[in-house]
Order: C-alpha cells, then sequence, then structure tokens
C-alpha cells in the first residue's frame, strides 16, 4: 500500500473518534444539562443530521479545491466540536453541547470521504483493499473515543465531560497535522469551472450498476444501524439481560464490522465483488435467521458478528463498486450523492429503531429488515443480468 493509504488510515484512527465519542457519552452528558428528560438523546442524533447536511459541501469543495484542504477543513469542524463541547460543560449549556454535536458531525462528513481518497491513490486493482484498509482505523476510534470521553473525571468531575471534549479536541488536531505534513496529494484533478463535469446525473442514474453500489452500502448501514440501535434496548428490557452483556455484545459487534478490513479487500480481488456482496448478504439474512430463533447472549452475540461481518462485506463491495458507474469528472457528485443516501438511511433507521422495537417487539424488528435485504438482492440480479463486461469485475 502506499504511504498515501496508511497516512489515511491513521487520520480515520483519529478523526473517526468523534462518533463513538459522542454516542458513549451524548445522552449522558445531555441528561445532565437538557431541559427536559426526553431531550437527553438529542445529541446523539444531531450528530447524523451534521453529517447528512455536510456531505454535498464537502464533496462541492473537494471537487473544487481538493481532498486535502477540505480533510483539514473537517479535523478543524472536529476540534471547534471539541471547543464547544467544553464551553458546554464549562457553561451548563444544553443549546451549546447540541452545537458541538451537529458541528462534530460535520466534520465526520469528511472524514467518510477518507475512503475514496484512499482508492484513487491506487491501482484500480487494489481499489478494494485500499478502501478497507482506511476502515481498519474505525476500530482504533472505536476503542479510542470512548476512553477519551472520561479524559479529566467523566461525569464525576466538577465540570462533567469538559475534559474529554478537550481532549477530542486535541485528537482532531493530531489528525489535522497528520493529513498536512503526511497526505500527499499529487496528481489529484481539481475541476477548474463550475460548469460542465461529465454526463446529466440523470443519465448516470440510468446504470443498474450504480444502484447497485449504492444500495450495497445504504441498505447495508441502514439495516446494521437498525438493528445494531435496538440491541441494547432489546437485551435490557425485554430479554432481561444484564447491561454489562449488551456492552460485550456492543463491543465485539464493532470488532466483527472492522476486523475483516484485513481480508474483505483481498477477497474481492479472489471471489469478485458480486460474490463478496452476495456473502455479505447472507450474513445478513443469517443474522436474521440467528436472531428471530432465540433471545439468549449467544443469539444475540453470533447474530450481532454476523451483521457486522455482512456489513463489512457490503460496504466494501458497494464502495469499491461504485466507480464503475461514473467517469473521472463525476466523482464526486456521485460521491456525494452515494454518501448522502448512505447516512441519510443510516440515520433515518438508527430514529426509527426504538419506535418500531415498542411498536412490533424484538421479531418483528428483524422481519421488517428483511423486504430491504430483499430489494438490495434485487437490484444485484438487474445489475448482473445487464452488464455489459462477460467476465465477472474482480477490482
Amino acid at each position: 500500500m502506499p504511504l498515501n493509504v496508511w497516512i489515511l488510515v491513521a487520520a480515520q484512527a483519529l478523526a473517526m473518534c468523534t462518533a463513538p465519542f459522542i454516542v458513549f457519552i451524548g445522552s449522558i452528558h445531555g441528561s445532565l444539562l437538557a431541559p427536559s428528560p426526553e431531550l437527553a438523546t438529542l445529541p446523539v442524533g444531531l450528530v447524523v443530521v451534521g453529517t447528512v447536511l455536510a456531505i454535498k459541501p464537502a464533496t462541492w469543495l473537494m471537487e473544487r479545491l481538493g481532498r486535502k484542504p477540505v480533510m483539514l477543513l473537517g479535523t478543524s469542524a472536529g476540534a471547534l466540536a471539541g471547543i464547544l463541547g467544553a464551553l458546554a460543560a464549562f457553561t451548563a449549556s444544553f443549546p451549546l453541547l447540541c452545537a458541538a454535536a451537529v458541528v462534530g458531525g460535520t466534520g465526520l462528513a469528511v472524514v467518510h470521504q477518507y475512503r475514496f481518497a484512499a482508492m484513487e491513490s491506487v491501482s484500480p486493482q487494489m481499489a478494494g483493499t485500499a478502501a478497507a484498509r482506511v476502515l481498519l482505523g474505525g476500530l482504533v476510534a472505536a476503542w479510542l473515543g470512548p476512553e477519551i470521553a472520561l479524559a479529566g473525571g467523566g461525569s464525576a468531575a466538577e465540570y462533567p465531560f469538559m475534559g474529554g471534549w478537550i481532549a477530542l479536541g486535541a485528537v482532531q488536531l493530531l489528525a489535522m497535522g497528520v493529513l498536512g505534513f503526511g497526505y500527499r496529494a499529487s496528481g489529484e484533478r481539481v475541476r477548474e469551472t463550475v460548469a460542465g463535469g461529465g454526463r446529466a446525473m440523470s443519465v448516470i442514474l440510468r446504470q443498474p450498476v450504480i444502484w447497485a453500489a449504492i444500495s450495497a452500502a445504504a441498505i447495508g448501514y441502514a439495516i446494521m444501524s437498525f438493528i445494531m440501535t435496538a440491541t441494547p434496548l432489546s437485551m435490557t428490557e425485554v430479554a432481561d439481560h444484564p447491561l454489562e452483556d449488551a456492552k460485550w455484545v456492543i463491543q465485539i459487534h464493532i470488532m466483527a464490522m472492522y476486523l475483516p478490513s484485513l481480508v474483505s479487500g483481498w477477497l474481492i480481488r479472489v471471489v469478485g465483488i458480486p460474490r463478496m456482496m452476495g456473502l455479505g448478504l447472507l450474513a445478513y439474512l443469517g443474522c436474521v435467521a440467528v436472531a428471530f430463533s432465540g433471545i439468549s447472549f449467544q443469539h444475540y452475540l453470533s447474530a450481532l458478528i454476523l451483521l457486522g461481518i455482512g456489513w463489512n462485506f457490503l460496504f466494501v463491495g458497494g464502495t469499491t463498486l461504485l466507480p464503475k458507474g461514473y467517469q473521472d469528472e463525476e466523482r464526486f457528485r456521485v460521491q456525494g450523492l452515494n454518501d448522502l443516501m448512505v447516512f441519510g438511511s443510516q440515520a433515518t433507521a438508527a430514529l426509527s429503531a426504538g419506535a418500531v422495537l415498542a411498536a412490533f417487539n424484538w421479531t418483528g424488528l428483524l422481519l421488517v429488515a428483511v423486504p430491504f435485504l430483499m430489494l438490495h438482492g434485487v437490484l444485484m440480479a438487474v445489475w448482473l443480468i445487464n452488464r455489459p463486461e462477460p467476465r465477472e469485475i474482480t477490482n
């Protein structure tokens, strides 16, 4: 792998910390500052809102300025989120806490573009491996984010979580340094004019390959978030498992999401994108079947491991397939649309999981996921039937 890819892995490990940081302490900090208990979880939801709102502006700026300046801007947003969170803790201001969550989400919108930058740093045959390597940084972030959240005493400090927010800002500045001194944008092509830039989006979207790629990432992310978000509540409220068991299931699930990145790029080269995504779809169906069959700790654990593996295979497969549907000058528009649909779907799924679980219980929630998996299967079939290549895609 070129040095650029490893720089992006390191930057991802640091800059992505915002997500697990706020997921871990957002509702706890919110409960201390919110004017009513119903608003305690609002900061967690606002992170995703900030990400969705910033995706199009981030890709628009990358198209005109290049990736590196916008990456540095993204880490600046992460550092600003740390400052706002610390001020929220110092002044006991809930609006400032919500603002920190939104600004942190805008930084994450840029971080999600790292995988595309990595793919553009290697040959087409190594694109899947490069994207998978960058995702490995998320495994470090998943551990580091909650750890720095407790810096300075956590909720027991005189100003609860202020030290953690300051630490988050420092980690974002470290990510900025890694990108600023390590990432090289040599050979990057930036549009010189606002007009033009390839085919109309309506033409691009008539290609089945685009919908197969987008659905792999968007449906995969949405179903993963849908089931993962509901799991702790289902385990503790429905199945009467202790909170410690739910914590272990979620932690192992996160490991199952990112550890396959060690082999998923190689797997794409060996079996091809269609079989890779097919394996991911089977893992999702296996997750639903296992979770549907019982509510023991082993059932939840096995189901969430399969859910993590399925997410990795579909997300890496869809990300690697997406460039097959656009020309070079179209890449920022298509990548922006892809991520808008991916993280918009994730936000909808995460915000609706609790309501669906309350209305239809655990088994009903699992059944809701099945039609969406079937939809991705149909879109994959349409792509495979209509693709012009006489041989299987293996990059």
